[in-house]
């Protein structure tokens, strides 16, 4: 797995609110924020989890889960390929048997790889000014 996770995924704390969980969101690249204590992780909201009636203002780990959007370190990446696509999904954090957060398996849009290190970082660098 750790050939095709990114390892250092953007991290949210788990008191973090409904109105920084949807500014994440509104990067189009933004599919699953991660919310983790500690180093573990502790919930994953995608865009369908906070319903439009959350106040900005209220915590957005209630309405997260991790049941579904987990794989282990140990889990082969054609079958995690496999789930992801069966699904139609395109991220699943990677955690150890403790609970904590390792990485995320980011499928490309075109459903043929996963992302990695190199091109987050390559995206992160594009959008920054000058």
């Amino acid at each position: 797995m750790a050939d095709v996770m990114v390892t250092g995924p953007k991290v949210l704390g788990v008191d973090v609110v409904v109105g920084e969980v949807r500014r994440q969101f509104q990067d189009d690249h933004v599919v699953m924020v991660l919310l983790a204590d500690e180093g573990s992780l502790r919930g994953a909201l995608l865009r369908e989890d906070v319903p439009d009636a959350a106040p900005a203002s209220s915590p957005a780990l209630p309405w997260s889960t991790v049941v579904g959007r987990t794989v282990r370190p140990t889990d082969s990446a054609a079958a995690v390929h496999r789930r992801l696509v069966e699904r139609g999904e395109r991220r699943l954090a990677v955690v150890d048997d403790a609970g904590r957060l390792v990485g995320l398996v980011c499928l490309k849009r075109s459903r043929t790889g996963f992302c990695s290190d190199a091109g987050v970082r390559a995206r992160a660098a594009a959008r920054l000014p000058g």
